[in-house]
């Protein structure tokens, strides 16, 4: 008995001359990236970026979340319940600032930066048969403007207003996201939508091979009166089934966004990977063809996170 007691606490001596070879394996990391709904552009491009984390980055385990988009992904990062984001670049600001009507009760202090990524178009289609032609032809219309305090919703209210209207002018307000209101559309009982997304985003061109559709242009002194982080924009002719023209819009760009608890090891290869591996996010979207390194910094509405800041030197941008 004595002998086999010896010989394991020989064996148990040797394993941590040599390192500890013994104890466990360092624990996975977990990367939960926070999206939106399913028929927008946030969630394929959060499972193309999850693909390419958990293929690239040792020991990373990754998790894509379906959600409202942008101000409950900025509510969610500061809570810890999330280590990277989407967001548009004006919820951004306004969570850094703490916007209560924008549904920022307080500054959110602990988001972080890590890239400018592709600016989101706003995109008004309603039915041919509504009869709406233009902005103004949304009065007394009924309009579904995006999930209730979502991204889409704050720059719909931000138009309506730089405008002159509010949605008292509608005979009907929907607070739904992007494919319920597409099938709405499709039922006769909504005359149009307005969606804050990617270029060919997938519920409108859903709706564009179910029924004739007519895209809604955003006239110029609207953009003009909005001004940054909105931008003049186009969205070129055939983008959607029977779009046979250019229609003048406005664009916002959008952010990828973590927090000040995630490691700058990890910040850094999420910044990394993301640049190094465009065109395989591209195949998830086409969206991802418009994020470009030289970009990525470019009106960034709060700090850099250190490990975002870290890649950026390397490639000397700071």
């Amino acid at each position: 008995m004595i002998t086999i007691n010896r010989r394991s606490l020989v064996t148990l001596m040797a394993a941590t001359a040599m390192g500890l070879s013994l104890a466990p394996a360092k624990a996975d990391q977990f990367v939960n990236i926070l999206t939106g709904g399913t028929s927008g552009v946030y969630y394929p491009l959060g499972v193309g970026l999850s693909k390419i984390y958990a293929e690239k980055i040792d020991g990373v385990r990754t998790q894509v979340q379906s959600t409202k988009a942008s101000v409950e992904n900025l509510n969610l990062l500061q809570q810890g319940k999330g280590e990277l984001a989407l967001a548009l670049g004006d919820s951004v600001k306004l969570a850094w600032e703490g916007d209560p009507e924008a549904g920022f009760k307080a500054p959110l202090d602990k988001l972080r930066g890590i890239a400018a990524v592709y600016p989101n178009y706003i995109q008004i289609v309603a039915s041919k048969e509504s009869g709406i032609k233009n902005f103004a032809d949304l009065n007394g219309k009924s309009l579904s403007v995006g999930a209730a305090k979502s991204g889409t919703e704050l720059n719909a209210r931000k138009i309506f207003e730089a405008a002159g209207m509010t949605y008292d002018d509608l005979s009907k307000t929907e607070y739904l996201p992007f494919a319920e209101s597409v099938e709405l559309i499709k039922n006769r009982q909504l005359d149009a939508t307005l969606q804050s997304a990617g270029l060919g985003v997938s519920s409108i061109k859903d709706l564009s091979t179910s029924i004739d559709i007519q895209m809604v242009a955003v006239p110029s002194d609207v953009v003009d009166a909005l001004g940054a982080p909105y931008i003049s924009a186009t969205i070129p002719a055939g983008t959607y089934n029977g779009q046979d023209s250019d229609v003048q819009t406005v664009a916002v760009v959008n952010f990828l966004v973590t927090h000040s608890d995630v490691s700058d090891d990890l910040a850094y290869e999420m910044t990394k990977q993301l640049f190094e591996n465009l065109p395989e996010l591209e195949a998830a979207h086409k969206a991802a063809a418009q994020i470009k390194l030289e970009n990525a910094i470019k009106g960034m509405p709060l700090p850099l996170h250190p490990g975002a800041e870290r890649y950026y030197k390397e490639k000397g941008m700071m």
